[in-house]
């Protein structure tokens, strides 16, 4: 069958807000089939078929376990929590079945590589849904740097006044977007880590979870990067600064006419004055990541080739930072080896 015209019959698993944004892009896209979408609530299941006017051909279950048992299923696509990731990626894969994972992968760096290495046996593509990774500001981004010399240190601010998670703290719920974002950007990952924070919400189940977080990440380049995590602050920051000898890239999602600005410059080498200023504004093409991620997505399947961007490799990658970050939070911000 012809490759760009072959239809990849889906299922996908949880409908909650990040779930429902991937079905809409999953059922407009010509080559993704939606079999079956899946959810614990039954109430929430016909809200969907209502909303996006499901045939009688898409099945409506509220066990993922039934959905693997559709006749031809290639794929699926998992939006649901992070604590049921392992299973349900392990037993997609075991039925022979391309996975499409919400971030993150799991909640341990140990089981993510299990699961990289059972999609090799199995000869199936592990995908993550590093949305942001997809951005067209971010892809911009990565092909400007070069124009910016080498990069030195960077900053993030991932702030507002909620919503507050009940699983999670605001390390694990934020600081993956801007660490993936740096890593993609230097074509690397940080050696060691740091992180320190701050619990003041009061919980009902008692569980105490850092509703504000500093990060400190080190590269073996010598670069740098903070990054500032709070779901507890009155302004809403989306910001990400990567500063290089001969200029500075600045994403700010807060200015969506113009989210990707590169600020040129540099210090005079003798008196350290300020020379070459000025301002430049990328022009971004108009398309939504997730769009994007799911055409990507496709084309790792029909191909059967791993992702350079999204791998289950760099999901892996990912959550081993989150644990070494947790670890030093838990240590009163001691620096944790990646490694």
């Amino acid at each position: 069958m012809d490759p760009e015209t072959r239809q990849i019959k889906l299922a996908l698993m949880g409908v909650g807000r990040w779930g429902t944004h991937l079905l809409r892009n999953c059922l407009a896209h010509p080559q993704l089939q939606v079999r079956a979408v899946v959810d614990p609530s039954s109430e929430r299941l016909t809200t969907i078929a209502q909303t996006f006017h499901l045939d009688a051909s898409v099945a409506l279950l509220r066990s993922w376990e039934a959905a693997l048992n559709i006749d031809g299923l290639e794929a699926v696509a998992i939006a649901t929590p992070a604590t049921t990731h392992e299973a349900i990626v392990t037993a997609a894969l075991k039925r022979q079945l391309h996975v499409l994972c919400e971030k993150p992968l799991t909640l341990t760096a140990n089981t993510s590589k299990a699961l990289c290495q059972l999609a090799r046996q199995q000869n199936r593509q592990l995908f993550i849904d590093h949305t942001y990774l997809f951005h067209p500001a971010v892809m911009a981004a990565k092909a400007n740097l070069n124009r910016l010399g080498t990069p030195r240190y960077g900053y993030a601010a991932r702030t507002n006044l909620g919503p507050v998670r009940h699983d999670v703290d605001a390390l694990w719920d934020l600081a993956i977007h801007d660490i993936a974002i740096f890593n993609h950007w230097l074509g690397d990952f940080p050696t060691h880590v740091q992180a320190q924070g701050l619990n003041w919400l009061k919980r009902s189940n008692q569980v105490q979870l850092a509703d504000v977080v500093w990060c400190r990440l080190k590269y073996a380049s010598g670069f740098e990067a903070t990054v500032h995590l709070c779901w507890a602050n009155p302004h809403k920051q989306r910001q990400l600064t990567m500063v290089c000898d001969r200029g500075s890239l600045i994403f700010d999602e807060m200015r969506p006419e113009s989210p990707l600005t590169l600020q040129l410059g540099q210090l005079e080498a003798d008196t350290f004055s300020p020379i070459g200023l000025s301002t430049e504004s990328i022009d971004i093409p108009k398309q939504e990541p997730l769009a994007t991620m799911c055409e990507h997505f496709v084309q790792s399947v029909l191909t059967n080739q791993s992702s350079s961007i999204s791998s289950g490799i760099v999901g892996t990658d990912l959550v081993a930072i989150l644990e070494a970050l947790s670890k030093s939070l838990n240590q009163a911000g001691a620096w944790i080896s990646t490694q």
